[in-house]
């Protein structure tokens, strides 16, 4: 059987910090579901920052990723989320890719009594049972994600 790959879409490897105490265990737990993670701060290492049009080439390489890979995970933290994690959302959701939200987050960012964010992140979600693809806990995410 062939691993799933999964697009890990987050703000946290903009911060020294949260790369180095957030995204391994988040990438560990999604590994430790059999997925391929695709974690775009890690893969995009092999752009050249200080050349020129490198801003254009990481969104190209986040883009394609999202394109090619089989569901995105994303961390939805923040009042609003981060822009660039909405985008790569709204592709996935565009593609009909398996979606995954995260949120550890105990603001809320809705106008919503049902959904706990803008009611247009659940809309790759299904109407029944959505809450089986959104969590707010890492230790569930076994319990969470079907294959």
């Amino acid at each position: 059987m062939t691993r799933k790959i999964i697009y890990l879409a987050s703000p946290y490897g903009f911060s020294a910090q949260q790369k180095t105490l957030l995204l391994p265990p988040i990438v560990r737990s999604l590994e430790g579901l059999g997925a391929e993670v695709w974690e775009p701060f890690e893969r995009n290492n092999q752009i050249n920052l200080s050349q020129p049009g490198w801003a254009y080439q990481v969104a190209q390489a986040d883009l394609n990723d999202v394109k090619n890979c089989d569901g995105i995970f994303a961390i939805v933290n923040g009042t609003p989320p981060d822009e660039g994690v909405m985008v790569e959302l709204g592709v996935a959701i565009a593609l009909n890719k398996s979606i995954f939200l995260f949120r550890d987050d105990f603001r809320r960012c809705t106008d919503s009594e049902k959904y706990p964010l803008n009611l247009m992140l659940f809309a790759g979600l299904p109407e029944i049972d959505w809450e089986n693809y959104f969590t707010r806990r890492l230790r569930r995410l076994k319990h969470r994600i079907r294959h």
